[in-house]
C-alpha cells in the first residue's frame, strides 16, 4: 500500500504543529455538555417504541431504502414525514434529505444561478459554504447578524446588478455563538427588496417556537421566507434534513439538488423515527421537556452572572453558549480539567474558528440539573484564573 502523499502529510504536520489535529473522541459516563441531544430524545424510550409501532403498522419492515429516492428508495413513510411537516410548519411543501449537509449542499448548488447575487452571514455554517461554492452565484458575506451591513452592501452589488435575482442567508441559531439575527427585521428587508429570504433552522428545530417548530414560525415570517432548512439530528435525536418552501421549489429540487438524486434515500427505521420524534413533541411530555430546557438556559444564564464569568461568554438565550478562551493550547487544556472533574465539554479550535476565538462550547439539555450548572460554571471560574494568573 503507497504512503501518504507529500503534500497531504505536511498538511497533518502543519495541523499538528499548531495543536489543531482533529481525532475520533471515545465515549464517556461523563456529564453530557457537549451533545446537540437538547431534549434528550436520541435516548427517549417512548420514541424508539413508537417508531417500531409506525413500521409494523405501516408494513415498512425493511433494512435499507434499496436505492435513491428517484428509483426504488421512495418508500410511503417519505410522504409520511413530508406531509406531516409541510402541515406542521405552515409550508406548501417539504423535500426530506439525508443529512443536513446534504440538504444545503443540493439547495445552494442547484439553486443560484449564473448571475445571482447571493448576501450571506460570515458566521453561515460550513455546509452553506461547501454550497455557495459549487453554485454559480456571486457570493458576499456581511457582518455578522448585522442588518447595517446588509444594506450597505446590497446597495453597492445592486446597483451593479440591477436585474438579479437577491438571495440573504442567515441562520436562526448560529451553531458556534447560539445567538439569533433580528430575524423579523430581515424578512422586512428582503420583502422590501425583493429578496429571496433562505433560513437555517438546524439548531432551533425542537427547541424554538410551538411544538418546537423554529423561529420562523413563532415570529409569524412563514410568508416571508423562500426556503427554511430543518435538520432532526439534533434536538429530535434522530437523523436526516427537509427543505420547506413553495411546491415549485421543491419539484426543482427534486430534479437538480445532486446530493438528493444520487444518494440512496434514508431507510425505513429512519423516517419513522423522525415520525416518533414529532409525535412526541406533540405530547405534554414534549411540552414539557422543552419547558425544562428553557428553564435550564435561564438558569445557566444567572449562574454565569453569579459566577461573574459574562465577560467570556456570547450572551445567548438559545441551548448554546459559548466561552471565548483565545488559544488551541489553552482552550484545550481547560477543556480536559473540566472533563477529569467529571463534566464533558470540548474545545472548539481554529481553524474551526477564527484564531483568537477559540471556544468553549457548552450545550444545554433538558435533563441537565441546576447544580449541574452551578458545579461546572465554579469550576470553569476556577480553572479560567488560573490560567490567567
Amino acid at each position: 500500500m503507497l504512503d501518504l502523499p507529500k503534500k497531504l502529510q505536511g498538511k497533518l504536520s502543519k495541523r499538528k504543529d499548531e495543536n489543531a489535529l482533529r481525532s475520533l473522541p471515545v465515549s464517556s459516563n461523563l456529564i453530557d455538555f457537549f451533545s446537540n441531544d437538547y431534549l434528550g430524545l436520541s435516548k427517549n424510550n417512548r420514541v424508539f417504541t413508537n417508531a417500531k409501532i409506525i413500521l409494523e403498522e405501516s408494513n415498512s419492515i425493511a433494512n435499507g431504502a434499496s436505492g435513491s429516492r428517484l428509483l426504488s428508495g421512495n418508500h410511503k413513510l417519505y410522504s409520511d414525514l413530508e406531509n406531516l411537516l409541510a402541515d406542521s410548519y405552515n409550508a406548501e411543501s417539504a423535500l426530506v434529505f439525508n443529512s443536513g449537509y446534504d440538504a444545503n449542499l443540493g439547495f445552494f448548488s442547484s439553486v443560484l444561478q449564473r448571475g445571482d447575487v447571493v448576501f450571506y452571514d460570515e458566521f453561515i455554517h460550513a455546509s452553506i459554504r461547501e454550497g455557495l461554492k459549487l453554485g454559480h452565484a456571486k457570493a458576499y458575506k456581511f457582518k455578522h447578524n448585522d442588518l447595517a451591513d446588509l444594506g450597505r452592501q446590497y446597495e453597492k452589488i445592486q446597483q451593479k446588478n440591477p436585474n438579479s435575482e437577491i438571495y440573504i442567508v442567515t441562520e436562526s441559531v448560529f451553531s458556534m455563538d447560539g445567538d439569533s439575527p433580528d430575524l423579523k427585521a430581515f424578512a422586512n428587508f428582503s420583502s422590501q427588496n425583493s429578496c429571496r429570504l433562505v433560513i437555517d433552522e438546524a439548531h432551533a428545530t425542537g427547541c424554538l417556537g410551538t411544538n418546537g417548530n423554529g423561529l420562523v414560525q413563532e415570529l409569524g415570517l412563514e410568508q416571508k421566507v423562500f426556503a427554511r432548512i430543518l435538520t432532526f439530528g439534533k434536538a429530535l435525536g434522530c437523523h436526516g434534513a427537509a427543505i420547506l418552501g413553495k411546491k415549485g421549489l421543491i419539484v426543482y429540487l427534486i430534479n437538480f439538488a445532486r446530493s438528493f438524486i444520487y444518494s440512496t434515500g434514508l431507510p425505513p427505521h429512519s423516517i419513522a423515527t423522525i415520525l416518533a420524534a414529532y409525535n412526541f413533541l406533540l405530547t405534554s411530555d414534549g411540552a414539557a421537556n422543552r419547558g425544562k430546557l428553557e428553564l435550564v438556559i435561564n438558569q445557566f444564564n444567572k449562574a454565569i452572572l453569579s459566577n461573574k464569568l459574562d465577560r467570556f461568554f456570547v450572551p445567548s438565550k438559545s441551548a448554546i453558549h459559548c466561552c471565548i478562551v483565545p488559544g488551541n493550547e489553552k482552550v484545550r487544556a481547560i477543556s480536559n480539567e473540566l472533563q477529569k472533574s467529571g463534566f464533558d465539554v470540548r474545545p472548539i479550535l481554529s481553524p474551526t474558528v477564527a484564531q483568537g476565538k477559540e471556544r468553549l462550547r457548552f450545550c444545554l439539555h433538558s435533563y441537565n440539573t441546576e447544580q449541574e450548572l452551578d458545579d461546572i460554571l465554579k469550576l470553569l471560574g476556577t480553572f479560567m484564573n488560573s490560567f490567567e494568573a
